[in-house]
């Protein structure tokens, strides 16, 4: 034990630092597309969205992974009374839109962009997927320039599902690690971009990095991305909703449109963040300091254990760190990996690190 306290000065002994750890996430069409005869994709009875977890939903060892929903704007072309959940539609991209793009000075509502730009009218994205990463992938952001996700967009909806779609898009954010936006209420984001290089035609999307959500454009599935006439898109079962996007948003509920997303899910990838903050606290042992212990065991008989006659050194081993506040209450402990001989001929400088 020691002797005596040393205080740690704010400017000369302690420093702070920051460290970024990052994880793989992969996620394959066969998780999404439901592994586990639909077990593992939970729908609800509001049907606004659908969960995806790794294993059935039902089991305790189930992870909630991400949320797909769609939604358009109600000044879309596809917007009508008529269509199936249109109200809940709306709700869905008005609920996101104020939360990742903010209101205009009227209060109003603004749109998704697919340029990041809050006035540029010929850049609206009005008809949108949304996907919404659990914290268990995203931790505390998404890492800039690792989003990748590929869509099968070629070949009927019952081929995709056996992994057979012809043509692919494949999307991702592109130079976004000098280029990324931070004019969202959300945090900073960037355009995802079609192809294999970040051309402004290009952008079918954003990903927001600290939300852990990506917005796709729903053009992704429509004759200027995929070059086929009639894209089909929707889920195995066939039926009305084996036809255009269009189609699809308007006469389909939310549900079966996340079905049809999933569907043509082929894979994603992206590396999450977490930030982890250090205080580092260096903890100087001066020649003559903490020579002796007060621990009962280092004495014998009133003798020091360690000396073998009076005109030795007092020697002891340093074997832990204990860090006080300014009225001396314990407040965190450090061990030592080996015991340190100190002397009265020796010094240290023991670093203690508190990651939070």
């Amino acid at each position: 034990m020691a002797t005596k306290y040393k205080p740690i000065t704010q400017n000369n002994d302690v420093a702070t630092t920051k460290t970024l750890l990052h994880e793989a996430i992969p996620l394959t069409g066969t998780i999404v597309s439901g592994t586990y005869a639909d077990g593992n994709i939970k729908n609800y009875s509001h049907g606004m969205f659908q969960s995806v977890y790794d294993y059935p939903y039902l089991s305790s060892s189930a992870n909630h992974i991400f949320d797909v929903a769609i939604g358009y704007s109600s000044k879309s072309s596809l917007s009508s009374s008529a269509n199936k959940q249109n109200d809940k539609k709306i709700n869905m991209y008005n609920q996101m839109a104020q939360v990742l793009v903010g209101h205009d000075l009227t209060g109003g509502i603004l749109q998704f962009d697919r340029a990041g730009d809050t006035t540029d009218v010929g850049t609206k994205m009005k008809e949108v997927i949304f996907l919404n990463f659990s914290r268990l992938l995203s931790k505390d952001e998404i890492k800039k320039e690792s989003f990748t996700l590929t869509f099968l967009t070629g070949g009927t909806p019952a081929a995709r599902a056996v992994g057979v779609g012809g043509a692919e898009k494949v999307i991702s954010d592109y130079g976004a690690s000098t280029t990324y936006k931070t004019n969202s209420p959300a945090g900073e984001y960037a355009i995802l971009y079609s192809g294999s290089a970040a051309v402004a035609s290009t952008g079918v999307g954003l990903v927001y990095y600290q939300a852990g959500i990506a917005v796709l454009s729903a053009s992704l599935f429509d004759k200027r991305h995929t070059g086929l006439a009639v894209p089909q898109f929707g889920p195995p079962s066939g039926g009305e909703n084996t036809s255009s996007i269009s189609k699809v948003f308007k006469d389909t509920n939310i549900t079966a449109s996340c079905d049809g997303v999933r569907n043509a899910w082929k894979n994603l990838s992206f590396n999450n963040s977490t930030e982890l903050n250090s205080t580092i606290y260096f903890c100087r042992v001066n020649h003559n300091e903490f020579n002796y212990s007060s621990n009962p065991t280092y004495l014998s008989a009133s003798q020091i254990r360690v000396k073998s006659k009076r005109t030795d050194a007092p020697v002891s081993y340093i074997t832990t760190v204990g860090l006080y506040s300014a009225d001396n209450i314990l407040m965190a402990v450090a061990k030592l990996s080996e015991p340190l001989k100190k002397t009265p001929s020796n010094e240290f400088t023991l670093r203690v690190r508190l990651d939070y």
